[in-house]
């Protein structure tokens, strides 16, 4: 939630500002402003509510702000209304101090009581503005240097924050910022970057530094250093990030939704390599599961005494689908965990438990605040993330990579697919590692998940079938999913999928839980969507798709190739190649997230920023 941008070197600011902020708008923003420098003149701030291109025009997209010194900001709304006096950067009172601030501080009424004491004034209603007074409250009360007067601050704040901060005694320095929000340096020639998410940088370079919990920097055009709170120095080495901007553009197709759907097959296959030793002759598969090199030794992964899965939205539900996956393969307790509950219901704990986190963007606060809690009692921990140096894969004890590249759109496709393989491989490594798994079922799981692209493929092939059936329910008011089983955490998926770009009510039941309520909901008309793809639940799910239709829903049936004889039952039906049962959910949510897709365009509705939604949930 939130992007910070920043700038400084010799080009205009404000442009690669601007260009910045438009890479993280995937994060989700109601608001945007920047403040740019020239030289040692006061800083000019814009701002602008709504979209990032009201802001461009207010400034003719960068090119009326003189200045090689900036710092932007997209604002998701917390505290205050959406609005440009509640917009970022704010300003102290006066105009000593500017920053721009993603995350939440908690006591900010407190500061702001304080402050009013000192003769401070605020004209907004955020807790950032708070902040920005304290800043230059210390800075003068104890005539101390930024780095100082930013020390004081971050220790009598409580919450979080990235800050990017600009002092007028310091012309040609920003400072920065965080404790579990992200912000990082990127590090150019003759000048150098600050963003949320390295993707705003990309264009310019690929040398990015972390910034740690409770540290702090001064970024000049000819470097940066790194201090703690004690401000002594803090050495860092740069990172090369693997992927270019090139990733992060839509490459011709009209959304970056589309686009990553199509890249599915590509990021199935770059996971399931990561973790593959082994080679191949001829047509003979002679691969095997290796999270070794992640630290999971077999005498390890012996005493455990169960799993506890731990997410929210999309990775919750990955959650579901490798419980029923891992129970089966390695015969251990699995517990699925919403991130945001987990830590306030004080769970009886067993100190022998795996915890597996699960987290796109490596910087869920709920997920990072579970996984402490997690690591507070002594549990190891297991982090399934897509961002190389995220603060959740810092602080596990074990980190599972996926290589679904960069995401952008809101609603997760290709992370989703890819988490699902990373549970996959690590069901098998468990269920080796406990005697329950021998080589040779090894190769046959192995296999079946090496095919799985190829299968993605041919569902992405016959999309324009769910475009046209799509077209027929745009005007759908209310949704129903139901499954049993795997198929009711695919029915999850895709009844997010559904509600959060499509905007239409719909929800995803236990098809056994029917009778107990929900099917009084039904009414002629009413579109019921069955996943049908384990065989044993086959019939069952089936007879409850005749009862919805006899109460005058309509049917669509998702299933595996062979099953004709839904065609009997349902409305429209959708096959899908075969695969071994328990890997499923990897082929049938590819068509529940093209029928969410088409749904939102037969709408006319922005599928990749849909409305109140942020990609990186990065506040509780």
């Amino acid at each position: 939630m939130c992007g910070i941008v920043g700038y400084i070197g010799k080009r205009q600011a404000a442009p690669i500002l601007l260009e910045g902020l438009e890479k993280l708008e995937y994060r989700g923003y109601d608001s945007a402003g920047i403040a740019v420098r020239d030289g040692d003149r006061e800083p000019v701030v814009v701002k602008a509510k709504g979209r990032l291109r009201v802001l461009a025009d207010k400034t003719d997209n960068g090119r009326a702000l003189e200045g090689c010194c900036g710092i932007g900001h997209t604002r998701w709304a917390t505290h205050g209304i959406p609005s440009e006096s509640n917009a970022h950067p704010h300003v102290s009172t006066d105009g000593s101090v500017l920053a721009v601030h993603n995350g939440i501080f908690e006591n900010y009424l407190e500061i702001r009581e304080k402050l009013s004491r000192h003769d401070y004034r605020f004209y907004s209603q955020t807790d950032t503005e708070a902040i920005v007074n304290l800043i230059d409250y210390y800075y003068k009360k104890y005539k101390v240097g930024p780095i100082d007067a930013l020390a004081k601050t971050l220790v009598r704040v409580r919450g979080s924050y990235a800050l990017a901060v600009m002092f007028r005694d310091y012309p040609n320095q920003i400072y920065i910022a965080r404790k579990d929000n992200p912000l990082i340096v990127a590090l150019g020639e003759g000048e150098n970057f600050i963003a949320s998410d390295p993707s705003a940088c990309l264009k310019y370079t690929r040398r990015v530094c972390y910034i740690d919990n409770l540290e702090m920097g001064c970024v000049t055009a000819e470097g940066v250093t790194f201090y703690d709170l004690n401000g002594d120095v803090v050495e860092k080495t740069p990172v090369l990030i693997d992927w270019d901007e090139k990733a992060a553009e839509k490459g011709g197709y009209e959304h970056f939704m589309m686009k990553e759907i199509h890249e599915q097959p590509k990021a199935i296959a770059d996971t399931f390599r990561a973790y593959l030793c082994g080679e191949t002759e001829g047509e003979k598969l002679d691969y095997h599961v290796d999270l070794a090199k992640l630290g999971l030794s077999d005498e390890l992964i012996r005493g455990f005494n169960g799993i506890t899965i731990i997410g929210c939205g999309s990775a919750y539900h990955v959650g579901v689908t490798a419980q029923y996956v891992i129970e089966d393969l390695a015969r251990l307790p699995v517990r699925v965990e919403f991130a945001s509950e987990y830590r306030y219901r004080h769970p009886v704990i067993d100190p022998n438990n795996l915890v597996v986190v699960i987290s796109q963007s490596g910087e869920t606060a709920d997920t990072l605040a579970a996984m402490r809690e997690a690591k507070a009692h002594g549990l190891k921990t297991l982090a399934i993330v897509n961002v190389i140096g995220s603060l959740i894969a810092r602080e596990a004890d074990f980190v599972l990579y996926t290589y679904a590249g960069p995401e952008i759109s809101v609603a997760t496709t290709k992370a989703y697919s890819t988490q699902l393989i990373g549970t996959y491989m690590l069901a098998i490594c468990l269920g080796k590692a406990r005697g329950l798994i021998d080589e040779r079922e090894e190769q046959r799981l192995l296999a079946e998940i090496a095919a799985l692209p190829e299968k993605v493929q041919r569902i992405i092939d016959d999309k324009e079938r769910l475009q046209w059936f799509a077209a027929k329910f745009s005007n759908a008011k209310d949704v129903f999913f139901i499954g049993r089983g795997i198929d009711y955490a695919i029915c999850m998926e895709g009844s997010l999928k559904m509600k959060e770009i499509s905007y239409i009510h719909s929800e995803a039941y236990a098809a056994g839980e029917l009778k107990h309520g929900t099917i009084s909901l039904i009414e002629d008309g009413t579109l019921v969507i069955g996943v049908l793809t384990q065989s044993e639940l086959y019939e069952k799910t089936l007879s409850n798709l005749i009862e919805v239709k006899s109460r005058g829903a309509y049917l669509m049936g998702l299933t595996s190739s062979g099953n004709y004889d839904i065609e009997d039952t349902v409305n429209f039906a959708f096959f899908l190649p075969k695969t071994d049962e328990r890997f499923a959910d990897s082929l049938a949510v590819i068509p529940l997230q093209l029928l969410g897709y088409y749904l939102a365009v037969s709408k006319g509705l922005d599928v990749d920023k849909p409305r109140n939604l942020a990609k990186s949930v990065t506040v509780e």
